[in-house]
């Protein structure tokens, strides 16, 4: 399948994200973890941010070659050596991608004014389809402990939705480090 045909390039930028693209001020570094395509990426340099779009696919980051305001890093993010240790964000972007082992070094990234910005599968969605393999569906309530001692939540949901046409149990979470406070939101 060539990388224009897969289903998932050209998809709009999740309405959560969306949502919630306002606490992303014009300017701020922005990650966007497991980029894919890079339809967040590009969502969120068009609003002004310089965005780092990292995935192990360099075909699906070659999509994004020419984008204005950003930049893609082919890397392995489950790998021994973490990819980004050292760097710093001031927001960070997670859609539809989970791997246990690195979420405090993920967390580690976003300055005390960050913003983190993350949806994805939770437990029950395996009676929907793919992910089923609980390693890869958030258990209830866990982006807010991940975020509970260190961010304040702007906003969390879980529970079932429609995606792409059919069900899904997703959970999601807009927390801002302690230093954003008060946080912008759209009207």
């Amino acid at each position: 399948m060539s990388v224009r045909s897969n289903p998932h390039f050209g998809l709009a930028p999740s309405p959560w994200v969306a949502r919630h693209a306002a606490l992303i001020a014009p300017g701020m570094r922005v990650l966007d973890l497991a980029a894919g395509h890079g339809r967040h990426a590009r969502f969120l340099a068009e609003r002004g941010a310089e965005v780092l779009a990292v995935d192990r696919d360099a075909a699906a980051l070659a999509t994004l070659a020419g984008t204005p305001r950003v930049t893609t890093r082919v890397a392995d993010l489950e790998g021994t050596d973490w990819p980004l240790a050292g760097e710093r964000f001031d927001a960070i972007v997670v859609v539809h991608y989970l791997y246990r082992p690195r979420v405090a070094d993920l967390l580690s990234l976003i300055g005390d004014a960050g913003v983190l910005i993350y949806e994805t599968f939770a437990a029950g969605n395996e009676a929907f389809g793919r992910p089923s393999n609980p390693d890869f569906l958030l258990r209830d309530g866990e982006l807010l402990a991940w975020s509970r001692d260190r961010m304040t939540v702007v906003a969390f949901e879980q529970g079932k939705v429609s995606l792409y046409g059919s069900s899904a149990v997703i959970q999601r979470i807009a927390a801002i480090g302690a230093h954003a406070w008060p946080p912008t939101l759209d009207p």
